[in-house]
């Protein structure tokens, strides 16, 4: 009996999404995205995030929390 393959994980998702995987409002992911925090891609009028973007997001906002309590 064939297996049905599991589609591959998608390369860009919408703010929404992104904003469940931060776990913070898709206003803030807007915002973020207008000052040039996370990066966003453009495909007509839609808007997307790169999961590896919102990835190296979190590794960076971890390391500037724990410079910031070493002072």
């Amino acid at each position: 009996m064939p297996t049905a393959e599991s589609s591959p994980p998608p390369l860009l998702i919408d703010r929404r999404t992104a904003a469940r995987m931060l776990a913070i409002c898709p206003r803030t992911i807007d915002a973020m995205a207008r000052r040039g925090e996370l990066p966003a891609v453009r495909i007509g009028r839609a808007v997307r995030f790169d999961c590896r973007d919102i990835e190296k997001f979190i590794e960076q906002a971890k390391t500037s929390a724990t410079e910031g309590s070493r002072g």
